[in-house]
């Protein structure tokens, strides 16, 4: 008994060293977790920029990036993101002490990566992190300079795919406005778009020359999500236009 109870103080000293070097790991875990979480946003088969990958990667809640390497996501072998972020976890049992840590991870950014791919462990480079100008603003869709274009028809009358155009083009657009037309059913359907970046809904403007009617809309945000097919000139020809925004004859 009295053996046991001499080991007794050396078991607690020797668990308490092991909780103060368990700490650091865990500390050192939810860093990494915050890096391999930090991937995920990033994830994508999106082709991007080495500068559109840190600008994005900055924007994450508790990332700091210090290095990027590779020119953009689909050349080579795409797009290292050297990130710094913190854990922590607490140290002790009666009187528990937050142990907290810096740690530098590398995130490859590329097609060919994997889904909840592990960051790499990498030292910090030396530096500050880097900083990135805001992304350009999107041009302004045209939508009263569109609206005041376009033809009207009467009821009567024959809607003309080429005067449809050449209202489009009476409105010099923006060289990142895209534009689609499409006839049918003795209707024009007309698609003002901007480039999205592949998660946020798109900027678009719908519109629709038929005869007694021509209308001018922007989808609902739901359907201007990747993916719900609100942004296509189909839409413009066939979708349910917004009554209280059309000019009619």
């Amino acid at each position: 008994m009295r053996r046991l109870l001499l080991l007794a103080p050396l078991l607690l000293f020797t668990a308490g060293c092991g909780v103060v070097q368990s700490s650091e790991d865990e500390a050192t875990d939810a860093a990494r977790e915050v890096a391999r979480k930090a991937g995920e946003r990033l994830y994508g088969q999106r082709p991007r920029t080495a500068e559109e990958v840190g600008r994005s990667a900055s924007g994450i809640d508790g990332v700091e990036v210090l290095r990027l390497t590779g020119t953009s996501t689909h050349e080579g072998d795409g797009v290292d993101v050297v990130v710094r972020t913190s854990g922590s976890a607490y140290d002790g049992w009666l009187d528990p002490e937050e142990v907290a840590v810096r740690r530098c991870f590398a995130v490859r950014v590329s097609p060919k990566s994997e889904w909840r791919e592990d960051p790499r462990d990498v030292d910090c480079p030396d530096g500050p992190p880097l900083t990135f100008a805001p992304p350009p603003e999107p041009p302004r869709l045209p939508y009263e300079e569109l609206r005041a274009k376009l033809p009207r028809v009467s009821e009567s009358g024959r809607v003309d795919e080429a005067e449809v155009r050449r209202a489009l083009a009476a409105l010099d657009l923006h060289p990142a406005i895209r534009t689609e037309v499409k006839a049918g059913g003795g209707r024009v359907g007309v698609l003002l778009s901007v480039k999205g970046n592949g998660f946020d809904a798109q900027d678009c403007l719908l519109a629709r020359v038929g005869p007694g009617a021509t209308e001018v809309w922007v989808p609902p945000r739901i359907q201007r999500m990747p993916g719900e097919g609100g942004c296509t000139v189909g839409n413009a020809l066939e979708g349910v236009g917004h009554t209280q925004v059309s000019q009619s004859q």
